[in-house]
């Protein structure tokens, strides 16, 4: 948990919203911001674990109420906007963290396993976004849009087509709300998160130190929190109390990895190389030119397997 006693750090009479916060990382970001002096509206898909996090957060002292709704709809979206202003009068945070998988490759995958990930994801950011921006702009005090991305949206992942999709078109949103809000003065990031969770879980690389974290409370590697940059839950969200801090009032539109024992800038896409033609170029002038200009040195894609040291 973050210690919020620097200055610039504590959320006192700040409220947010943190959606899919009834387990993992949305559970995390909700309680370390109530930790900090938020007061939080926890939301879920499932009632009972919306109601049990925000239990446990009051029950550590801090302030939280639940509202369980699945994001995607416009009607979702208003409704947790309208949660946060009858519970506590105001919304200054929006994390948008709620997320599903159904992985399957390419040639196996439906229209039903990819409109599912894409509505949750993708448009599920939109409309929350969208609700809070227009109330953050009537209230006038700006606020902060903090937009939960994945490795898998900046590299790719094998088996993800709809969640690299829909996570790459999250962090394409910080970048273009960064611009379009500023004169609001609310600032849009995105965060990366590398951490043991049940979606983490499915993949087969981290599938045996998630267990070992989650079923025998076995501490994750040394190698692993500092070489991959793989944590707990917790080890995330001191990054989303910074971002919703005055600490953070001058960060937007970047776009921050965290996990494990890492903290990481992103860049943003941008040519790595570049070659000139006068006249421009035909595909025979491309194919010479390929592989001593441009081509010379070819992107990676794709999540590198975490190795062991030694």
């Amino acid at each position: 948990m973050p210690d919020p006693s620097s200055d610039g750090l504590l959320l006192d009479g700040s409220v947010a919203v943190v959606t899919g916060a009834g387990r993992g990382l949305g559970l995390a970001y909700a309680s370390a911001l109530a930790a900090a002096g938020a007061s939080v509206v926890v939301n879920d898909t499932d009632e009972q674990f919306a109601q049990e996090a925000a239990a446990g957060i009051v029950a550590a002292g801090g302030k939280a109420v639940a509202h369980a709704a699945a994001v995607g709809s416009t009607e979702a979206a208003e409704g947790l906007v309208a949660r946060a202003v009858d519970a506590f009068g105001k919304l200054d945070v929006l994390v948008t963290n709620a997320g599903i998988l159904r992985d399957k490759v390419l040639w196996k995958m439906s229209d039903d396993d990819f409109d599912a990930v894409i509505n949750v994801h993708l448009r599920g950011t939109f409309t929350c976004a969208r609700a809070a921006v227009q109330h953050m702009r009537e209230r006038g005090a700006g606020g902060r849009l903090i937009l939960i991305g994945s490795p898998a949206g900046q590299r790719g992942n094998f088996g993800q087509t709809n969640y690299s999709a829909a996570k790459a078109g999250i962090i394409g949103m910080v970048r273009t709300w960064s611009m379009e809000c500023a004169r609001a003065a609310i600032t849009v990031n995105g965060v990366v998160p590398i951490a043991a969770t049940a979606m983490t879980s499915t993949i087969p690389a981290f599938a045996p130190y998630v267990e070992a974290w989650q079923q025998r409370g076995e501490p994750l590697p040394a190698w692993l929190r500092r070489g991959e940059g793989f944590g707990t839950p917790d080890d995330a969200a001191p990054v989303v109390v910074f971002l919703a801090s005055e600490a953070a009032k001058d960060v937007t539109g970047q776009c921050i990895g965290i996990g494990g024992d890492r903290l990481s800038l992103w860049s943003h896409p941008q040519e790595t190389a570049v070659a000139f033609r006068d006249g421009g170029w035909d595909a025979a002038a491309i194919a010479d030119a390929w592989a001593t200009t441009v081509g010379r040195e070819p992107q990676t894609v794709g999540i590198p397997a975490p190795k062991a040291e030694g």
